[in-house]
């Protein structure tokens, strides 16, 4: 029926009275639970969820925030078709919203109600949202660019019990980043610079150290990099393969390589024969290298809402390990 302004106002009050459709929305959240450093927590539910939803985490980059995230990629709309939640933290830095990737405190795992970082910050928003929305706690995933980036790895370096997957683009090795004076706010020249080497031993030293005592199962790892970086120097994809295969116990010597994978001039490079660890060089691509929600829906397999969908504790390097789904939080 087509409404006018000839239209009875009977029938206008009816319309009226009717409960509105509201369809779902970048909500914040202002809920209690422990967040020591205050990062911003904002959430995007769809109106339909599948099944014990999985969870997205998507930490953005420095001056950007989580609605520059939620604008400017197309995650929302696959959560509204696949029924996954997404999570845009908010870093509390108002210098340049950059995250803190370089303090002992984000770069250590804290118990739930220790002192803690960002990292220990967005770990109690995932565990949130899986009590919030009975979503799958074995299907937790993290991905971002550039600081988002950085603290995709140090999410899984410091809290590999939480996170079943991540994907980084245009980020560096966890740790590459540490303050010498321990600060929270520190720009790491030498790292940016791709100056902090280190070999595979070393590299692996230091993600166990930033939870002492773990031996168990621990997530893929997908990263990528511009060979023309400006900002974050090339020479870090190196430094991230040394260092994650060195953790997953892998060859550092890729078991295949892909030209033109997934676009023209990137190169893709496997590691493992359970390809665990994925490296990707992009020709000529500068750090403004994008989020591409193609490549990290597939690696996640967020489509998937039944069956044997991708989880924490399935397959790896190290074998598999049985966990209750919600055991973590």
């Amino acid at each position: 029926m087509r409404l006018s302004l000839n239209t009875p106002s009977s029938l206008w009050a009816t319309l009226a009275s009717l409960p509105l459709l509201h369809a779902a929305s970048l909500q914040k959240v202002t809920a209690d639970f422990y967040n020591p450093t205050n990062v911003g927590f904002y959430l995007y539910v769809p109106d339909t969820l599948a099944p014990n939803p999985p969870v997205l985490v998507t930490p953005h980059w420095c001056h950007g925030d989580a609605l520059a995230v939620y604008n400017g990629s197309s995650f929302a709309s696959l959560a509204d078709a696949h029924g996954f939640i997404v999570i845009y933290p908010d870093s509390p830095n108002p210098a340049d919203q950059c995250w803190d990737v370089s303090s002992p405190a984000t770069l250590s795992h804290q118990p739930r109600a220790g002192t803690g970082g960002d990292s220990l910050g967005i770990v109690n928003m995932v565990a949130w949202t899986v009590k919030r929305y009975h979503a799958d706690a074995g299907r937790v995933f993290v991905t971002g660019v550039s600081s988002g980036a950085m603290m995709t790895e140090v999410l899984l370096a410091a809290y590999p019990d939480v996170f079943a997957a991540g994907t980084a683009f245009a980020g560096v090795a966890f740790g590459c980043f540490a303050a010498p004076d321990g600060s929270a706010d520190y720009w790491n020249s030498d790292c940016a610079g791709g100056l902090v080497t280190h070999s595979g031993a070393e590299w692996r030293a230091i993600v166990q150290a930033a939870y002492p005592g773990y031996s168990g199962w621990r997530p893929k790892v997908q990263v990528f990099h511009g060979t023309v970086d400006e900002v974050l120097n090339y020479t870090n994809l190196a430094q991230e393969v040394k260092e994650w295969s060195a953790v997953l116990g892998l060859c550092g010597t890729p078991s295949s390589v892909v030209e033109n994978t997934p676009y023209p001039n990137w190169t893709k490079y496997v590691y493992g024969k359970d390809d665990w660890l994925e490296a990707y060089s992009a020709a000529n691509v500068t750090h403004n290298i994008g989020n591409h929600e193609d490549v990290v829906m597939a690696w996640f397999d967020l489509a998937c809402t039944t069956g044997e969908c991708f989880r924490w504790g399935q397959g790896g390097p190290l074998g598999s390990s049985l966990r209750n789904s919600t055991a973590a939080f």
